[in-house]
């Protein structure tokens, strides 16, 4: 969904500022973009491309030529796919979430996206989450975006452990990154677009297809 709306996104600007740049694609994605703030994901991607915006200002109109006019584009068009088709979400994943919830552990979503109570909401596993971190936690608390360990920190300290002690499950490059620098217990990358030697490569100490692969072994 996210890779739709900021593909989408990139590609009318791309289009309108210089047609021979190209597309955005999915390893760009991967490379730039996912587990990062809107506004830093938009940053890196342009200046791969040799494009450099104004910032502007968080208010600015989405088809503004700032960084901050991308951005908001980007985000209206995620909560439109919100509003009008909800997510579908990993069902083995939330098989596991809910095993890890029965064994009696503290669990938090961290992410970059601002509207990380909206997708939790649509996804119906609101009830199965202890905290949450994220794009507006990070703007009101000042917490640097992944690969930077801040978020997770602070998802650490609101279940009250330390990170030793806690396990980051992660799909973006830049958030397996983030886990092994906040130095946390161990860390799951999870492979969902075929970036596994990527994912291992930054430092998980896993990779799997699925979090429901880590309930193989259980009886």
């Amino acid at each position: 969904m996210h890779f739709a709306a900021w593909k989408r996104t990139f590609d009318e600007f791309l289009q309108a500022h210089d047609p021979g740049t190209g597309q955005f694609t999915q390893a760009d994605y991967n490379a730039y973009v996912d587990g990062r703030h809107r506004a830093d994901g938009v940053r890196g991607f342009l200046a791969s491309r040799g494009i450099v915006l104004p910032e502007g200002a968080a208010g600015d109109a989405p088809d503004a030529a700032t960084v901050q006019g991308i951005a908001t584009r980007k985000n209206e068009l995620v909560l439109r796919v919100l509003e009008e088709h909800g997510v579908e979400v990993y069902e083995g994943s939330v098989h596991y979430l809910r095993a890890v919830k029965e064994a009696g552990l503290a669990t938090a979503v961290v992410t970059a996206s601002a509207n990380g109570a909206q997708v939790i909401a649509a996804g119906g596993f609101a009830d199965l989450i202890d905290a949450r971190i994220d794009g507006v936690v990070a703007a009101r608390d000042g917490l640097r975006g992944k690969p930077e360990p801040d978020t997770f920190l602070a998802g650490a300290r609101a279940l009250g452990v330390e990170p030793a002690e806690a396990v980051v499950y992660e799909d973006a490059l830049s958030g397996v990154a983030a886990g092994r620098a906040g130095a946390f217990g161990f860390v799951v990358g999870v492979d969902r677009v075929g970036q596994a030697a990527e994912l291992a490569e930054m430092g998980a100490d896993v990779v799997v297809q699925d979090l429901s692969e880590l309930l193989r072994d259980r009886s």
